[in-house]
């Protein structure tokens, strides 16, 4: 489940294959989102509010219109399920975690992998980009977490000490920490 920006809507995610948004003043249904095959991971609002991404065991993720339920891209390119799909802060990018150990940056209004993010050697559970956009964070089951620069896609840092899956990871609200 996600929250728009403005609070006006929310996004809930389903193992039925769809994704629905919902005014959360009146809990009307506004739009409903078909076409994964597979159950839906994961569900995030651009930061603008008006489109949805939503990540699918089915191996891709989808850009969807708040308001039509019309679907803008498909981001096929993982060769496992799609755990996590998050916007940068300009909604101009979008980052996708998969079972395959990857993570890839995507130009969400036409679908195009802008970078593949590799280092990992287990599934990807989260991926996110830092406030301010210039790094990207994945933490996995392989117990890493790694820290990539944004533009350029190479990994920065390494983070270990865990003896297990690591399942979330967040960017401090100023970006200079991470937890």
């Amino acid at each position: 489940v996600a929250y728009s920006p403005d609070g006006r809507y929310l996004v809930t995610a389903s193992f039925d294959g769809t994704a629905r948004v919902w005014d959360a003043e009146s809990g009307m249904l506004v739009s409903s989102f078909n076409g994964h095959a597979s159950p839906v991971s994961h569900v995030a609002f651009a930061p603008s509010g008006t489109k949805v991404v939503t990540a699918s065991s089915d191996g891709t993720a989808r850009v969807w219109d708040v308001k039509s339920g019309k679907p803008r891209s498909t981001l096929a390119g993982h060769i496992n399920g799609v755990r996590v799909a998050s916007f940068s802060p300009s909604g101009l990018r979008l980052v996708t975690g998969s079972d395959d150990g990857t993570a890839r940056v995507w130009d969400p209004e036409t679908g195009v992998t802008i970078a593949l993010l590799t280092g990992h050697t287990d599934s990807v559970r989260q991926a996110l980009f830092s406030p301010d956009g210039t790094r990207l964070l994945t933490a996995s089951d392989d117990g890493t977490v790694r820290v990539y620069d944004a533009e350029s896609a190479s990994t920065t840092a390494i983070l270990r000490g865990h003896d297990n899956k690591i399942l979330s990871v967040a960017f401090s609200p100023d970006g200079t920490r991470v937890v």
